[in-house]
């Protein structure tokens, strides 16, 4: 058996805050990595103000991941969402969230309150895809 596992660095995505790669690959399963709402064109930037932006720009850094893998939303099979501030946040992260994806395309998903994210993000999302054929 051959081990088929690539780890993926993309030009162009946010530095990582941590010790990993922007996406994993292993037999057509991609695993990208949760963004946060940082800038792909400036580590030190401060972040959006915000739920709606911070989504913005985690979502458009999940996008450029995707794309640097030569995939889009509409691979995306399941998606986690992380939120410090859960229930004042919910209901605007979602339409924000739901916005990037066609009506009837939703991925499976799951959201979940936590006491804190790297950088004093508001949210943090990470996806599962699959690549086509």
């Amino acid at each position: 058996m051959t081990d088929t596992t690539r780890f993926w660095m993309v030009k162009g995505a946010p530095t990582p805050v941590g010790p990993f790669s922007h996406a994993t690959e292993s037999d057509g399963w991609i695993f990208v990595t949760g963004q946060m709402p940082t800038s792909p064109d400036d580590d030190n930037a401060p972040l959006p103000d915000g739920v709606v932006a911070q989504t913005r720009r985690v979502m458009d850094n999940l996008v450029i991941v995707l794309e640097g893998l030569g995939l889009g939303l509409e691979h995306v099979v399941s998606a986690r969402i992380f939120l410090t501030e859960f229930k004042r946040d919910y209901a605007t992260m979602n339409a924000t969230y739901a916005s990037y994806f066609p009506k009837g395309r939703l991925p499976a998903r799951t959201c979940i309150g936590v006491t804190g994210l790297a950088r004093d993000a508001l949210v943090e999302i990470d996806f599962i895809a699959r690549r086509p054929g």
